[in-house]
């Protein structure tokens, strides 16, 4: 472990006494851990977070209660709670004066999930991303990078949960220079290609390695711009890091497969396959997934992911496709401990991927249905008609 890291750095939770098990199942070192240990440990610490949010959410205790008779009549027996629910009702299971940080999951239109957490629950969520990133060699005190954010730049107010994250990622290596692809002009964000461009052949001459982090599509459009211009190849120096996070939700009719996007990255910005690495997370589950060096997205032993039917919310097998429902304990402040995406997937065995990694992963599929509800991808990919 970097010792060195402040967001290593132990954190406590609001009630010890009452939260034992949550404390322990969030202190694991290990981001992959698996076993029957680890999986006692995890049933313990929900059965704390239901009890602790039953106490202090009058909407939870009654959906508890509601599940416990489901349960008993021998259906699923977890407290689902969709995602779409934080749209429209904000729920705490804290005083708002012990409110944290307050984060929405849309873009400039559309609905929002009003998140709010309080300082253990966010900084439990962030030293879960210092963990991963410590495994994979990627927090490096003393080595500064330029960064290119593929997202939105800071401006007063603005506290989507993408921005936030990807400005957090900028902590694990001293930043040389940072760039963003969505400029603030002081009345909204733009997509800036040339920017982007320019940025990409500065880093190019520089000598320390750069990491991209945001929404695949800008990047995308970013190649695309290039080879239309004739720009020959760039080679980003050694050790730069891609790490996506948004998905192409909204801008499906001109989304590329995985391994087009990654091998064109490789082909034209020299970056190679393993050094490219998608994430997978909400404002609503702040969990990280974070692809393996094989391209699937892994559960930590913080949280356990299940397929649920889209007609009956019944769990499904292995590789049957349906509502993606994220569960874990790390979070106190809002009754988001079980949570049923909008998004379609299938869950794998973690042998079956075939990397180091032994815990299950899950396969994306797009969003459910035709919904008005716009994510921060949504919004982003509006600024991007007529770049192409």
């Amino acid at each position: 472990m970097n010792p060195m890291n402040p967001h290593l750095a132990p954190v406590d939770v609001p009630d010890p006494a009452l939260l034992p098990r949550v404390q322990e199942l969030c202190d694991l070192t290990d981001p992959y851990a698996v076993g029957p240990a680890e999986d006692e440990l995890f049933a313990a610490a929900m059965a704390e977070i239901n009890a602790w949010h039953g106490e202090r959410s009058p909407f939870f205790h009654r959906l508890h209660e509601a599940t416990e008779e489901t349960a008993r009549a021998g259906a699923f027996t977890a407290p689902l709670v969709h995602a779409n629910f934080f749209k429209r009702h904000e729920v705490l299971s804290i005083p708002r004066d012990d409110v944290h940080l307050h984060l929405t999951s849309s873009g400039t239109t559309g609905q929002k999930s009003q998140m709010f957490f309080d300082e253990w629950t966010i900084r439990s969520a962030q030293r879960m991303v210092a963990r991963i990133f410590d495994r994979n060699g990627w927090i490096t005190p003393d080595q500064e990078v330029n960064y290119l954010l593929s997202s939105y730049q800071p401006a007063p107010d603005l506290k989507l949960g993408t921005s936030f994250t990807d400005n957090y990622l900028c902590d694990f290596a001293p930043a040389r220079q940072v760039e963003y692809a969505l400029r603030n002009t002081g009345n909204g964000h733009e997509f800036d290609p040339f920017g982007v461009i320019a940025a990409l052949r500065r880093y190019a001459d520089d000598d320390v390695p750069v990491r991209i982090l945001g929404f695949p599509a800008f990047i995308w459009f970013t190649l695309e711009r290039m080879r239309a211009m004739g720009l020959p190849p760039l080679t980003l120096p050694e050790g730069s890091l891609i790490l996506f996070g948004g998905g192409w939700k909204g801008n499906a009719d001109q989304q590329i497969g995985k391994d087009e996007l990654y091998g064109r990255i490789t082909e034209q910005l020299g970056v190679p396959s393993e050094r490219i690495r998608d994430t997978f997370g909400s404002v609503e589950h702040c969990i990280p997934y974070i692809e393996c060096d094989h391209h699937r997205l892994h559960a930590p032993v913080w949280s356990r992911v299940f397929i649920r039917s889209t007609r009956t919310l019944e769990p499904l097998p292995y590789g049957e496709r349906g509502y993606l429902h994220l569960v874990s304990p790390y979070i106190t402040s809002v009754p988001a401990q079980s949570v049923v995406m909008g998004d379609l997937a299938t869950l794998h065995p973690g042998e079956e991927c075939g990397c180091e990694l032994n815990t299950p992963w899950f396969t994306l599929h797009g969003r459910a249905g035709v919904s008005r509800n716009k994510s921060c991808a949504v919004a982003a990919a509006e600024l991007m008609k007529g770049m192409s």
